[in-house]
């Protein structure tokens, strides 16, 4: 049985909680794709914490942890994650590092640094991680595999001409100091011993799980939004964040795929730039702000104040059905409890005409949000387990949202404790 859970938005939907319940019933689990740019935020037995890179079953001793050959490996930020759960007490995780994945370099960090900065007000709001410069060179075939840095001539070779190409950019691009190819070697060398001891072939590892009829859960990071092919580019992540690429970057055969786990807020958020119709700014947005989450909206990553809105059912739709969803998960209800009338954005306006189906990036700038108005349940409803339970007003808010993305909303996390989760039959 091989599970996704995904995100339908932007990200920060709250997948973290959902993924480490998941986890818990799983023998595997595979963080597919991105790096160490956004975050997934768990609370535990052990404390709260911001996973970048490892993926969420690092709590759980019998679950093997996989790191694919679809993620940018931040090497010294995979350090600093483990050394955070060592020192919370956190038992030794299982992991295995594929020797497919590829590394972020120090020059990717860099690059990306000094791209923002070239674009001043034109920014793509990245969080300088090194992401889109990582899987530029991959998809340029100028990236280094976890299996490059045991092949030393081979890796020198490579360096050298890489160095030449990056170090034009930086000289008459950028006017930055230039790269040194055995310097990088020197730093390359050292990734190598802090991460022998848990690279593997991952791919025969998974494919033998698969016929033992292991539990496998692949872990996505971001959302919809954010995919570069179906989200609002160029204001995209850098690799593909939906289901279907997860038997890519996973190393799995697509039709063993069964179930495709969407996560929704009860309101939307984003971080970074690009279009975002149901945007509230001012004082509105404060408020929401700073009730959401279970310390208010900020990035798990860069601590960055969130954008918050009311619910897009356009863009949540759109996002379920290209990630395949076969349920969704709603979060964040009880950050709700606080509002009179809740505003659901049904439609977008674009050029005066009135749709619900959501555009290609082009248009998506023009598009105003059409709303419809739901009561509110003015109460706190924080810890309800028991689905029956919460107020007729917010039972009534969860059918209405799930008639408009057309997948079942099967459960609703009302708080961000392990625990506080209703089941909807």
């Amino acid at each position: 049985m091989v599970k996704a859970i995904v995100g339908a938005n932007w990200g920060d939907e709250g997948k973290g909680k959902i993924t480490d319940l998941l986890a818990q019933a799983s023998d595997v689990v595979i963080r597919f794709q991105g790096g160490a740019n956004a975050g997934h935020t768990i609370i535990c037995d052990y404390g709260k914490f911001a996973l970048h890179q490892l993926p969420s079953g690092v709590f759980y001793p019998h679950v093997t942890n996989l790191i694919g050959n679809g993620v940018a490996l931040n090497v010294p930020a995979l350090v600093k994650e483990l050394d955070t759960l060592r020192e919370s007490g956190v038992p030794v995780p299982r992991l295995m590092i594929s020797e497919r994945t590829q590394l972020v370099m120090p020059y990717h960090v860099l690059l990306d640094t000094y791209e923002e900065e070239r674009l001043g007000n034109h920014a793509f709001g990245s969080t300088k991680s090194g992401i889109a410069p990582f899987y530029a060179d991959k998809y340029a075939k100028l990236g280094v595999q976890v299996a490059d840095l045991y092949q030393e001539s081979r890796l020198m070779e490579h360096l050298e001409a890489v160095c030449a190409v990056k170090n034009v950019m930086l000289e008459h691009l950028y006017h930055k100091p230039l790269l040194n190819p055995e310097a990088l070697f020197d730093t390359l060398m050292g990734y190598l011993e802090v991460i022998r001891p848990y690279v593997g072939d991952t791919v025969t590892y998974i494919h033998t799980a698969l016929r033992e009829g292991k539990r496998i859960l692949l872990e996505g990071q971001l959302g919809s939004m954010k995919d570069p092919d179906f989200g609002i580019y160029p204001f995209t992540t850098s690799s593909h964040t939906l289901a279907g690429f997860g038997t890519v970057g996973a190393g799995i055969s697509p039709t063993a795929l069964t179930d495709i786990i969407a996560v929704t807020k009860a309101y939307s958020s984003a971080v970074g730039a690009g279009a975002f119709v149901s945007e509230l700014f001012g004082e509105e947005a404060e408020e929401l702000r700073r009730r959401g989450g279970d310390a208010g909206e900020y990035g798990a990553t860069t601590g960055r104040p969130r954008r918050v809105g009311w619910f897009d059912a356009v863009a949540t739709r759109y996002g379920c059905m290209v990630q395949g969803a076969t349920e969704v998960v709603l979060t964040a209800i009880d950050c709700l409890g606080y509002l009179d009338e809740i505003k659901v954005c049904t439609g977008y306006e674009i050029d005066g005409t009135v749709t619900d189906v959501f555009p290609v990036p082009a248009l998506l700038d023009r598009a105003k949000p059409v709303y419809e108005t739901l009561p509110g349940w003015h109460c706190d409803i924080r810890g309800i387990t028991n689905y029956q339970k919460l107020p007729q007003a917010a039972r009534d808010y969860v059918d209405f949202l799930e008639a408009r993305i057309g997948v079942p909303i099967k459960t609703v996390s009302t708080g961000p404790k392990r625990h506080e989760i209703a089941q909807r039959a």
